[in-house]
Order: C-alpha cells, then structure tokens, then sequence
C-alpha cells in the first residue's frame, strides 16, 4: 500500500512540485493537498494521512509550527515533514520541540526530498546538521554566536537595550557588548541596518 501524503502550502506553485515528486514515485499517493495550514489537522483526523509536508510560513505568520503540533495531537501516528526557504536559526529547536520528524530545506536541502520522505517513512528523523549560511554585510551568519543571535532577534522588534536585557536576563551593558561585537563583525553602521539586513535575509525572524 503506498503512503498517503498530505501538502500543506499556501504557494501554488511549491505545491504543484510537491505532487509531481509525489507522482513519480509508486510508493507514495496524494492524500490532499491544502493551502491554509489551519486545515490541516482536521483532515488528518477525519482522513488516512501518513505523511505530510509542512510549509512554515503562511501569510506573514508561523502557522505551520501551529498546525503541525496540532496534527501530533490528532493524530500521533502521522509524520510530519517540514519544508522551507526560511533558514531562521531557531526553527530547527522548535520544530524537534514539537515532535516533527524531518526538516527539509526547499533550495538548498541537501538530499532529493523524495529520498527524505523514504528514509522519514522508515523511521529515521532526518534534519539538517546547520541552518544555510547567509551572508550578514562582511560576514557569515555562522560567525555570530548563538546569544547574539538572540539579541539580533530583539533587536528587529525595536525594544530598547534595557528591554533585551530584561527579556534575555543579562545586563544592559553585555546587549552593548554584543550588539558592538556584532556591528563590528558585519561591518553595518548602526544597530537599524544590522537588524533591516537580518531581517530581510530570513537569518532571524521576529515573530
């Protein structure tokens, strides 16, 4: 019996690939295939749905996180494999967090998805080993450490230093600290354009 497969994707474009790889392969069937991710519990509770390839960001907002922790909830047995263009270095965490099996990244994924859906229905949970490396100004995302990624991730929601320091438990003048380590690092003038181009590169999101 081949796997029943649900597509979870507001892109028609992405969805319309998602069910060519589907039907190049005897051993997968289209089960569905959905563009508003608040759906897709729902049919996976009334329907036989053995996998189903998640897109994260639906509409400006992080539905897919919602919808695929829904779907563990009405449905344990079905597997769950994240798709997305957003290389956000929290994304991996939260989706392990939730009980997603696999993550896939739609340009740059390192094995065919068709292959990752095999090995994900055999059991294994496949994620890549890192986020995407972006370029950040004069520097590689992976040249910014974990904590200053996390004040980067405040800094796009406008919040003062004493409201990141407050937020991540540190002090006032170790945000500076990291902030300054981090303009000299890109090369960026100020804390606004540092935080426009990590927004506007995926590498941090704030939702």
């Amino acid at each position: 019996m081949p796997y029943r497969v649900l597509i979870v994707d507001d892109q028609r474009m992405a969805r319309s690939l998602f069910e060519s790889v589907i039907a190049s392969s005897e051993r997968y069937v289209l089960a569905g295939s959905l563009e508003a991710a608040g759906d897709a519990a729902p049919f996976c509770a009334s329907s036989q749905v053995d996998l189903v390839l998640m897109d994260l960001i639906f509409v400006n907002n992080l539905a897919g996180f919602e919808a695929s922790r829904e779907i563990k909830r009405v449905s344990p047995r079905t597997k769950i494999v994240i798709v997305t263009s957003m290389p956000e270095v929290s994304y991996l965490k939260r989706a392990r967090e939730i009980g997603v099996e696999s993550f896939w990244y739609k340009e740059t994924g390192e094995e065919p998805l068709l292959a990752l859906m095999d090995r994900t229905m055999a059991g294994e949970s496949v994620y890549p080993d890192s986020t995407p490396r972006l370029v950040l100004g004069n520097a590689s995302s992976a040249e910014l450490t974990e904590r200053e990624l996390e004040v980067l991730r405040e800094l796009l929601t406008g919040a003062t230093n004493g409201e990141i320091a407050d937020k991540l438990c540190m002090s006032e003048r170790t945000v500076k600290t990291h902030i300054t380590h981090m303009l000299e690092k890109t090369g960026y003038k100020n804390r606004t354009v540092l935080a426009i181009n990590a927004r506007v590169s995926g590498l941090v999101i704030d939702d």
